[in-house]
């Protein structure tokens, strides 16, 4: 895809989610050196992916920067930071998912870590993108439940997954994202996935213990308007693994 530079990210994710599901790789800047970090993003980019999500639970380590310039140097595709709270605020990305865990009953997360983010975020005049996160139950503790605080949405109630994102949208969230978490030992439910997007007018992403091409399909024929895999991606960088869940997500489209 040819990008209109004049045009905010969440513009493009607007028009690429009405066109087609798409597919977006995650990379852990913890897990990651520079140089290795512009390889795996240069594989995606190669083999169909549609943007980055650069971030994680936790930094061990001050290289993130230093990480993000090298993705930017090395991509023509979106970069965006993931999630968008105090650590991980840089001026080396396109733009930045300001999320408030909205699952949770933890104020840090769901407004005290954005108001920590706020003042940098206007400092380097970042596009921020209010996005209302929600961690599902995956059958497993997942570092981003133990970091954050908070207890998962039950995975078989869509009920309550679905007031959480319209309580998100209502508040003025510009994209849901549904999250099983790193490593989790289940996806989220493809009849979930389906409740929450049939119910709210907003892009939805969906990730957490996505490991194929047949899963990251069903997770865009449910609904999903971004497909994100991270720990599958880490563990086997494999082109082709990379290629077959781009072309499988790529294959549900909208119109």
């Amino acid at each position: 895809m040819v990008w209109d530079m004049n045009m905010k990210i969440y513009e493009k994710l607007e028009k690429m989610a009405a066109k087609q599901a798409n597919y977006f790789c995650l990379l852990d800047p913890d897990n990651l050196e520079p140089s290795k970090a512009s390889q795996m993003a240069k594989i995606c980019e190669e083999n169909g992916a549609d943007g980055l999500l650069v971030g994680g639970s936790i930094m061990l380590h001050n290289n993130f920067e230093k990480i993000l310039k090298a993705i930017q140097k090395s991509v023509h595709i979106p970069v965006l930071i993931f999630p968008g709270i105090f650590n991980f605020v840089s001026p080396y990305a396109d733009a930045l998912l300001l999320l408030s865990v909205i699952s949770s009953r933890n104020p840090q997360m769901l407004i005290g870590e954005q108001v920590r983010a706020a003042p940098l975020i206007k400092h380097y005049n970042m596009e921020a993108i209010a996005t209302g996160y929600m961690l599902i139950e995956s059958g497993n503790h997942t570092s981003v439940h133990y970091m954050s605080n908070s207890l998962p949405l039950p995975r078989n109630k869509s009920d309550i997954a679905i007031a959480h994102a319209l309580a998100g949208q209502y508040l003025g969230m510009k994209i849901i994202y549904m999250d099983a978490g790193s490593g989790a030992h289940y996806s989220i439910s493809n009849e979930m996935i389906a409740a929450v997007k049939e119910n709210i007018q907003l892009p939805l992403i969906v990730g957490g213990g996505i490991s194929d091409a047949a899963t990251a399909k069903a997770k865009a024929e449910a609904g999903a308007d971004f497909v994100v895999t991270g720990n599958v991606i880490e563990k086997n960088p494999d082109p082709n693994l990379i290629k077959k869940i781009a072309e499988a997500v790529h294959s549900v489209k909208r119109k």
